[in-house]
């Protein structure tokens, strides 16, 4: 049995963030992303993207899955095979998704780009912590919020 730690301790809450980049010609577009209460969940939606992103291969982007929720990421039109079977690679490894958990619970980012060298298209699957609840306290205490105006004529 271990002792009880002396003293008062701060508990660190965190939430953790992820999104999906697609970069073309230097330029990069959010085409998903979700904020989650635990890494595991988090890593579950990256994996499931994944494999969304690599199963729409070969398909017409233009026509919606019925299944596409609210927060899933759009399809992606890819033009080789490169990128799909490294996206499904990562999301079946076993070794990447413990590499990734642990990245996240030390509180650094998981990221993960594949690119279509035929386009130069670029996907990055990422995801991080982030401390919520301290950077609430931390803002509000030091900055109180503006006052609010409402615009006239509106």
């Amino acid at each position: 049995m271990k002792p009880a730690p002396s003293g008062p301790r701060r508990v660190r809450v965190l939430d953790y963030v992820a999104a999906v980049t697609v970069t073309v010609g230097g330029r990069a577009l959010p085409i998903g992303g979700v904020a989650l209460p635990n890494r595991r969940l988090v890593l579950r939606w990256l994996r499931r993207q994944a494999l969304r992103l690599a199963d729409g291969h070969g398909r017409d982007p233009a026509r919606g899955a019925p299944w596409l929720g609210a927060r899933d990421v759009r399809p992606v039109t890819f033009h080789g095979s490169d990128a799909p079977e490294a996206l499904r690679a990562w999301a079946g490894d076993h070794g990447s998704q413990d590499h990734a958990m642990s990245a996240l619970e030390s509180g650094r980012p998981a990221l993960l780009t594949v690119v279509d060298p035929f386009v130069g298209l670029g996907v990055t699957l990422g995801a991080w912590p982030v401390d919520l609840c301290g950077w609430v306290a931390a803002a509000s205490g030091d900055h109180p919020y503006p006052p609010r105006t409402e615009a006239e004529g509106a």
